[in-house]
């Protein structure tokens, strides 16, 4: 039997405060949060309730004021920069709104910009690209530009390059923001037959009722303090 992989994130007492004069903000007010190794959990709440702090901590963008975080059984908290860099090339992945694509650089090549930074190169990383796009249906645009894409394909590239390092923990933000309903549904259920193939952990930050329904469970955060449905884990 397998050994239990550690959870995909755990978080405990974080906190993230920001000086405000002789006061202080409060964006995460001593958060403890468990998610999976396999598993989709949808994060929603009203616009500056915490979430893309609470995502820019699990991801190492931003380190908390206190608390512990540890990512795929790599506690982070005590992580110099240097370290914090390593990590997030190597252990989690990132699908922002904005999707980010390099608009000189092929669908290939926008893969393999990560692994220049990453574990593999040349033919390893080429054949690990070539089977991302193959298997997100893109295995005949590789050698297009973003602007040739559509929509919903500069999404799957973008999930594709989240991918390539294998990492523990996905973070979306707001992948459907800028579908229509049918592209839309069409990315959410990629996204989660995606990470469930490969066993992958993702939190998706989102307001679409069409991710809820696809998600685990959803974790709601207001003000700074998340709240869990009652019988799941914290």
């Amino acid at each position: 039997m397998a050994p239990e992989r550690p959870p995909a994130l755990l978080m405990e007492g974080v906190r993230k405060t920001y000086p405000s004069g002789d006061d202080e903000v409060v964006a995460l007010d001593d958060v403890d949060l468990t998610v999976g190794a396999d598993e989709i959990v949808a994060l929603v709440g009203p616009s500056g309730s915490g979430k893309t702090t609470l995502c820019s901590i699990a991801g190492a963008l931003l380190t908390p004021t206190a608390g512990v975080v540890t990512v795929g059984g790599e506690d982070t908290s005590g992580y110099s920069g240097r370290q914090l860099t390593e990590f997030r090339r190597t252990r989690v992945g990132f699908v922002f709104q904005t999707v980010n694509l390099v608009p000189f650089l092929t669908a290939r090549e926008n893969l393999l910009v990560v692994d220049e930074i990453g574990p593999r190169t040349g033919r390893r990383a080429r054949e690990r690209a070539d089977q991302l796009l193959d298997e997100l249906g893109l295995g005949d645009r590789r050698g297009s530009m973003p602007a040739q894409l559509s929509g919903g394909q500069r999404q799957r590239v973008a999930i594709a390059r989240a991918l390539m390092n294998e990492p523990a923990l996905v973070l979306f933000d707001e992948p459907t923001s800028a579908l229509d309903t049918r592209l839309g549904e069409q990315v959410v259920r990629l996204i989660r037959d995606e990470m469930k193939s490969r066993g992958t952990a993702a939190i998706i930050v989102t307001h679409d009722e069409r991710i809820t329904r696809h998600a685990d469970r959803t974790v709601r955060i207001v003000d700074g303090r998340v709240t869990v449905p009652e019988g799941a884990p914290a």
